[in-house]
């Protein structure tokens, strides 16, 4: 079992849209012999579409919306790939699978270099301390001087930076990369350097040469070669060594460079990466670190996904094993309410297809048939009764009212949002028990409200029109004395209006910031917290 999980590695990448994440994705399947040849995300005719792409609209409209879960080989290690949305409206989703992962790949253009979206979830890595790898991309058009990449990671996200290969150059087309600890160039065929190629598809030849060659010089020409001896020896002179334990704490991010779409630079990263990228590490609980060597199952779900399987109308709940093995058709105690649970067909996953399997390990993320028990951070065990430390809900930055054109397709709309709101596609508010009112949804993007729509539709044959709201901010209230919140009084004290989310916590919706800060200024007794973990107390 202890060289099982060894052998895992669970890693997300994470990056702004447009970044090349899909495309890299696809490239990392494609290097561990998982596919023959690589899709493009907006396919052209007659090329692959993207394997890891699994709903309509991701196909259609060129993004990735939700997060697919790809596990493949390379290099007798079992990588678990955790793809997230990479779009700017992406969902809680994003935030909830880096609370999966043991490290990140934080991938860059090199010609926008760290934008948005890359901090925000740069940030949630930080908090959770984990190994972060940097993968400059798109080196195969014009982009900025590396050195000026090195220094605005640096600076914008506060993180170390160790370059592991370095891009060459001749005549301002990138030909190849130095690798500095191993003090190797891999040189790749000049014919395929052109980035509206096709030939990205498959791998390409590498040619493994030492930074002292004389072949060297005439395959870069003097100025690109003398350029790459100048760089490489300034970062000698610069920088300080590589510090494993400083990467491991989350606090020096080795750093490379390639382009995914013609596979440049691609090898020299992964065959590094599987190097340095940890194996699955003791997981914070209520009883203390648990570690993965430890004998008895434990795990904790992530993710929720209705409908994979339109046919089956089927709802998966993503299990992040946490320590021990998983074996098929175990019983296992579901934490949050006590009771027994069989796991008969344990799923594994590439994107859409599954596969069953007997038997994983801490560091496996498996896929396991929900008929709604699961809620998102329950924790699953062999037995004991520990709970692993909850995964936050995020205060929804955009809400809509979701109007039913048909009211005769009442009940299937109660399913289908419910079932959303359960995956955490959306937040869901509803009155408190006894009172009118509509169902609000809250989202951190706008483009979650027509993935929603859209599903309704596709999914559920229920179609509704999304309409605007007042609120601009939402709170879940607690009483600083540790008394249940008493929903009557609350709503007497506070401009805005109380209302229940999916786990029947409290939460407060206000029209606008001023209103927000007046609550917290007159009502001390209460906090207002802008994320949520486990049950906020109420009273009955």
């Amino acid at each position: 079992m202890k060289h099982q999980i060894a052998r895992r590695r669970t890693f997300a990448i994470i990056s702004h849209p447009d970044a090349g994440k899909t495309t890299l994705t696809e490239k990392l399947l494609l290097y561990g012999g998982v596919i023959q040849l690589a899709g493009a995300v907006k396919a052209k005719r007659g090329r692959a579409s993207a394997v890891s792409d699994w709903m309509e609209m991701e196909r259609e409209r060129g993004i990735s919306i939700t997060t697919s879960v790809l596990q493949f080989p390379y290099r007798g290690l079992q990588m678990n790939l955790l793809d997230t949305p990479g779009h700017a409206d992406f969902s809680e989703d994003t935030y909830r699978t880096l609370h999966a992962v043991d490290g990140a790949v934080m991938l860059l253009d090199s010609a926008k270099g760290v934008e948005a979206q890359t901090r925000k979830l740069f940030r949630v890595c930080r908090q959770r301390a984990i190994p972060i790898f940097t993968f400059v991309n798109k080196l195969d058009r014009p982009g900025r001087d590396a050195f000026d990449l090195i220094g605005e990671v640096e600076n914008v996200l506060g993180i170390g930076v160790y370059p592991v290969t370095w891009p060459i150059f001749r005549s301002g087309v990138f030909r190849g990369v130095y690798h500095r600890l191993r003090q190797r160039v891999y040189l790749f065929e000049a014919n395929r350097a052109n980035s509206s190629s096709t030939s990205g598809a498959e791998r390409p030849p590498v040619e493994v040469t030492g930074i002292d060659d004389p072949a060297l010089r005439e395959e870069l020409d003097d100025v690109g070669y003398d350029r790459l001896r100048h760089d490489a020896e300034l970062l000698e002179m610069a920088g300080d060594g590589f510090d494993r334990e400083r990467f491991e704490a989350g606090q020096l991010s080795p750093m490379f460079f390639g382009s995914a779409v013609n596979n440049f630079g691609l090898e020299a990263f992964l065959e590094t990466f599987s190097e340095l990228m940890p194996p699955p590490r003791a997981r914070a609980s209520d009883a203390g670190p648990i570690e993965p060597s430890r004998e008895e199952f434990s795990g904790f779900v992530f993710k929720i996904q209705a409908n994979m399987d339109k046919a089956h109308r089927d709802r998966v709940a993503f299990v992040r094993i946490c320590s021990g093995k998983m074996i098929r058709g175990m019983k296992v105690t579901h934490v949050r309410t006590g009771k027994e649970v069989r796991l008969a067909s344990p799923t594994q996953f590439l994107a859409r297809e599954r596969s069953v399997v007997d038997e994983s390990y801490a560091g496996d993320v498996v896929g396991i048939h929900d008929p709604g028990n699961f809620e998102i951070g329950d924790t699953l065990t062999g037995g004991s009764r520990f709970a692993f430390e909850g995964i936050p809900s995020f205060a929804p930055e955009h809400f809509r009212r979701l109007a039913l054109v048909d009211p005769m397709r009442r009940k299937q709309f109660a399913t289908g949002i419910e079932q959303l709101a359960q995956e955490g596609t959306v937040q869901l508010y509803r009155p408190p028990v006894g009172r009118a009112g509509d169902l609000v949804l809250g989202a951190l993007g706008q483009l979650q409200f027509e993935v929603v729509k859209y599903r309704l539709e596709a999914e559920y044959g229920v179609d509704v029109r999304v309409e605007a709201v007042p609120w601009v901010l939402a709170r879940w209230p607690s009483r600083v004395d540790g008394a249940p919140v008493d929903l009557e009084a609350l709503q007497d004290a506070v401009e805005g209006m109380v209302v229940l989310d999916v786990r029947e916590r409290p939460v407060v919706l206000f029209d606008r910031a001023w209103a927000l800060q007046t609550a917290e200024r007159v009502h001390p007794e209460y906090v207002f917290a802008e994320t949520a973990t486990g049950v906020v107390v109420r009273a009955a």
